[in-house]
This record gives structure tokens, sequence and C-alpha cells, in this order.
């Protein structure tokens, strides 16, 4: 590689508030984790029974409330608003989209838990008497309360602040940026830093969660199919080899990896789905699921709210609890990286696509094995079968497939699938941790992406060391518990900002240029060029910056505060800002921002991938609700003075409006 290679290759990009304390936290949990398993495992215990004990009702409302936010925000007028520029497009078909959503939300999850706790329900269900009637339809029911809208509600709520904040005010793509509504600009300071750091801290806990189940049924099925020992060392072994794996699917990228591989697996899914249900109880199956659907619907509300206040049981805190304690400290992981790939939406589009779509085929899996594996045991008298559930949940989808035909193809499709789901969860974990520490970029080196991904690693080994699945929960459990109560603050910041943002699309002119002064030949002109950042900063600077400090210097006359900020040299960037006093600010904003030149023929490349050659700019104005999407690039100071008084009369249209 030639030196003039080198300098084109991407350089470290780390925020060193946020890297060196959260690898330097999570260096303090791995160490004391191996050094003292016996202690570090008491205490996870302690603090899980003191949460299970005292915090249960909190877990159960903050789950309540995100559910009942994402129907509103969906259902009601914000539902139009889109996670981008009005006129942004998504990036992702919806078959990819929906097979990167499965990999990354619910993946070895449903593996592992497929067969596993429909089964665990039916012999042992909260109250009442295990493998009766009344204990299946009980059981199927609490498996869809785990595995439904709540689950996919959590993940879809912080995805849409994260997305809405990034992609339509301009944010920064982390955790920080959805507290902007509650801290405004301090998220750039050490409060956003702080923020991150914690996301990275309870993301790797929850990742490290998923993963210590993945490799705990990798190893089950490698036993079960080729008699390999079920054993730590053999597990360790295994997280080592599946992350090299997923080191190889880092290397290669998001749409490369990723989504290829997301691919693959809702493929091997569909097909081991069918098969399943075409070789058992066709009939039963899909009646069971069927009437599983309405009872999970009819009875949603009481199953939300039922603490077992008036007869307490242990089975609360080792499920329902443990649960949303896992899909809030996965959340942070899944929602950035489901905003990510989902900008260009609507939010009811949104919605639809990142919680109802995967949460129906979440169901519809678990009522396919489900009531496939109860069945067996309920009128198949398949008491082993049952007894080997209860004494290993790893091995039960293999065991489930010894009662079907092909039982070893199904097993081998399986572990495979499995294998995938581990590489995707880890690839884009570590896509997502690299950008919670790289203030939002996703386009660093390879080696910045591979140093979490065994960051992932190491932490899934020493805590599933340290005291297997019990550590690994309590882990989940615990770090969900301030993320939640920060959550909530953000859920009313987005809510905020969307009334905010609905007001400021009812009062929009509509036509915004059509009086614009200036020879129209020129402009059309200037359409048809594709300007490099050079002249778009030099545009900035002769005719942008003298108009906004001539508007500024118009509205002190009238004792209204007004500043210009010049941040051309930095962020490409040229700022005016209008005081309210305790209204809404006004901003205009014109952004220098690349584009890529639409050549046909050319591969789709992300825009950081392309040479300059390929790459155009435009003088893009922004508000403080976000991009506008139109570009003034080569218009008079005139112009640009008109294009400011007409934003800033229908900012003030917009503050009477709410007033």
């Amino acid at each position: 590689m030639s030196i003039k290679e080198m300098r084109k290759l991407p350089e470290f990009a780390i925020d060193k508030a946020v890297f060196w304390p959260a690898s330097g936290i999570l260096l303090a949990l791995v160490a004391f984790a191996a050094i003292r398993p016996t202690l570090s495992e008491e205490l996870f215990q302690s603090l899980q029974q003191g949460i299970v004990l005292y915090a249960s009702w909190y877990y159960v409302l903050v789950v309540a409330i995100i559910l009942v936010s994402i129907v509103v925000f969906s259902l009601s007028r914000f539902g139009d608003i889109k996670l981008g520029p009005d006129h942004s497009e998504p990036a992702y078909s919806y078959p990819s989209w929906f097979a990167m959503l499965f990999a990354a939300g619910m993946g070895i999850g449903l593996m592992f838990f497929g067969v596993a706790e429909p089964v665990m329900h039916f012999l042992a269900p909260p109250h009442g008497e295990g493998g009766t009637i009344p204990a299946a339809r009980e059981a199927m029911q609490l498996t869809f309360f785990h595995w439904g809208f709540h689950a996919w509600a959590i993940y879809a709520i912080v995805a849409l602040i994260l997305a809405y904040f990034s992609y339509r005010h301009g944010l920064p793509l982390t955790m920080r940026s959805a507290f902007y509504p509650l801290i405004g600009e301090r998220i750039y300071g050490p409060a956003g830093a702080t923020i991150d750091v914690f996301a990275i801290v309870c993301t790797t806990c929850g990742i490290a969660t998923s993963l210590g189940y993945g490799v705990l049924q990798i190893n089950s099925g490698l036993a079960y199919l080729f008699g390999v020992a079920i054993s730590p060392g053999i597990q360790v072994l295994l997280i080592a080899v599946t992350m090299i794996l997923a080191g190889v699917s880092v290397v290669l990228g998001l749409d490369a990896g990723i989504k290829r591989l997301s691919e693959l697996n809702l493929s091997l899914s569909l097909v081991l789905l069918v098969a399943v249900l075409v070789g058992g109880p066709t009939v039963l199956i899909l009646q069971g699921t069927i009437e599983n659907l309405g009872f999970y619907i009819g009875e949603l509300v009481s199953k939300t709210f039922n603490l077992y206040a008036y007869d307490p049981t242990d089975w609360l805190g080792g499920w329902t609890i443990f649960y949303w304690g896992w899909w809030l400290s996965w959340s942070p992981f899944v929602g950035l990286f489901i905003a990510r790939i989902s900008r260009g939406r609507t939010i009811r589009e949104f919605v639809l696509g990142a919680m109802v779509v995967p949460c129906l085929f979440t169901l519809l899996w678990m009522g396919v094995f489900g009531n496939s594996a109860i069945e067996l045991i309920l009128h198949g008298e398949q008491v082993a079968f049952g007894a080997a559930v209860e004494e290993n949940q790893a091995i039960a989808l293999f065991r489930f497939f010894e009662y079907l035909p092909m039982s070893s193809l199904l097993s081998g499709i399986s572990l495979l699938m499995v294998i995938v789901f581990f590489v995707t969860s880890a690839d884009s974990g570590a896509l997502v941790l690299n950008m919670l520490s790289a203030k939002g970029r996703d386009d660093t080196p390879s080696l910045q992406r591979l140093y979490w991904a065994v960051v992932i690693a190491i932490t899934a080994i020493v805590l599933l060391l340290a005291g297997g699945l019990a550590s690994l929960q309590t882990a989940a459990i615990v770090t969900a518990l301030p993320f939640s109560v920060a959550l909530l603050g953000a859920i009313w910041g987005l809510g905020r900002a969307l009334r905010l943002d609905d007001a400021k699309r009812s009062t929009q002119n509509v036509s915004p240029q059509v009086s614009l002064p200036g020879d129209w030949r020129e402009r059309l002109s200037n359409l048809l060029q594709y300007p490099g950042d050079d002249t778009v900063h030099s545009f900035q600077r002769e005719s942008v910056l003298p108009s906004m400090r001539a508007f500024a210097a118009e509205l002190r006359t009238h004792d209204v505060n007004a500043k210009v900020i010049n941040d051309i040299a930095g962020s490409g960037a040229v700022r005016l800002e209008v005081y309210q006093g305790e209204d809404t600010d006004f901003i205009y904003e014109v952004r220098c921002r690349a584009h890529a030149l639409p050549l046909e023929g050319v591969p789709e490349k992300s825009l950081a991938e392309l040479p300059d050659t390929d790459k155009f700019y435009r003088a893009e104005v922004h508000l403080f609700q976000g991009g506008q999407d139109y570009d003034i690039m080569g218009w008079t100071r005139e112009q640009v003075t008109h294009d400011m008084l007409w934003q800033y009369e229908n900012h003030l249209q917009f503050l009477h409006s709410i007033r």
C-alpha cells in the first residue's frame, strides 16, 4: 500500500470523554467478576432480589408507559412526521429492513426460548397445577406477553427518539441526543458524555446476556449432534470463534455483512417455521396460535399490571421482571441500530414496521414452536421431553426436533441459525458501541470497530464464568433500572418536540420562494451545477454571512436579541440565532452538506466510501426543527435575506399559534 493510499484510510475518531471512561468501567466490572467470582455472584443476586422486592411495580409501570406512548405517537397526527427531512426516502427495502430488525432484536432469544419457555410455564406456572389444559393456555399467554408488544415497544421508543432527533434535528446518532429536549446544548458537554458512557455499559451487559444464551445453545447443539462436551472451556472457545466471524462481518460493513447475514437467517427462519408447522400437529398449531393471540390481546391490560401483590411469587422476578430488564438493557443497542437503518420513514410507518410486524412474526414463531412442544407432553405423553427441558433449557430445541421428521437436518439448520444470530448480534453490537464512542460516526476504521467486538466477547466470557446465566440475568436487570429513569424523561422530551414540530408544520406557508427577486436564468444555472465544498464555503462567506449580519443588526434596532455564529471552518455552517425569551428561539442555519453525484453504473456506497470526485455539496437550510431539504447555493444576498425573513415570519406565526 502506497503512502498516498494510506493517507486516504479513515482515521481513528474516538470521543475521549466517552471512550476511555466506558472502557475503564467495563474493565473494572470484568476484573471484579474475574477476580472475585463468588462475591460478584452474591452481589448480583442481592441486587436482583432488592430490585424484584422493591422496584417490580416500577418496572411494570415504565413498560406500560412506553407501550402507551409509542401507540399514541403513531396513531396521532404526529405519525405523519418523517424521521428526516420531509422529502427523504428510506435507504433499505422492506425485506432487508425487516430482516435486520429481526436479527438484531430477537434472534438468539427466539431460538433459545421458543420451545423452552412455553414448556417451563406449562410445567411450573406461577399459580395452579402444572401439566394441565389450563396451564397450557396460561403458558402460551405468558410467552406471548413476554415476547409481544411490550418488548418491541421498548425497542421502538428508543429507536424513534434517536432517529427523530438525529435525522430531523441534525444531532449525533448517539444516546445523548435523546435528551436534547431536557438538557439542550449540554448534551455536547460532560452530561452528554455521561449518558453515552452509561449507554455503552448498559448495552454491553445486554449483549453479553444474549450472547451468553447463544453460546450455551451452540454448545448444546454441538453436544447433541456431534458429542462435543458441554463445558465452560468449550463455551469460551465458541465465543472466540464466533467473534472472529463477527470480526469478518465488521470488516465487510453494514450492507455486505449484517444485511446479508440477516437476510440469510430470515430465510432459514421461514424454512424452519414451515417445517415445524407441517411436521407437527398443523391444525392444532394454527388453532392454538389464533386462540392464544385472541386471549393475549384480550388480557393485555390485566397481564401488564399483574404484580401478584396479594399472592406473592418468586416467578415474577425470575420471568417478567427479568424480561423487562433485559429488553430495557438491550434497547440502547437495538434502538440505535434500528434508528441507523430507518432514516426517511414516517413515524407511523416506522412503528408499524419496527414494532407491529416483527411482533406478529415473533408471536407466530412462539405459537408454532410452543404449541407443538406442549402438545408432545400434554397429549403425546412425552414426559421425558418435559423433564429434559426443565433440566437444561439450552438443549430444549434440539430435543424437540427428535419428534419431527428429518430431525438431524432441522437441528443442523437451527445450529447454523444460532451461530449467524450470534454473529449478527455481536457485529451490530460492535457497530453501535463504536458509534456511541465516536460521536455517532460509523465510518471509522475496522480496527476501531473490532475493538468493541473484543470487549463484548471478553465481557460475555467473564460474566459467564463468574456465575453463568444468573450473573448475566442480574446484570441485565440492574443496568436497566437507572436507564429507565432517563428514558421516561426522553419520552416526555420527544412528545414536547413532536408537538412543536407539528405546530410548526401547520403554520408553514405553501409557496416559500415564488416571489424571490433575481435573475431566474442564473438560479437555474446554479441548480444544474455540482459545486465542491470550497465553492459552497465561499458562497457562505460572501453571501450568507453578510445577509445574516445585516438581518441580525436590523433585528437589534427593534430590541430583538440576535447573534450570528460563523463556524464555516469547523462544522461547515453559518448560523443565525434569534432569542425569543421564554419562547422557542428562531434558528436559521446554512450547512455545507455533501451528497453523492447522480452517476449511473456506480455501485451503492456510503457517502464516506465515495471519492471526492463522486461528491458534490449543497448549501442547505436548517431550522430548529431540522433540515428543510432545499439548497440556496448561488442565491444573491437579497434572496437569502428574503428566505430568512420568510422563515422568521413562519416562526412568529408558530409562536402565536401555541400561546
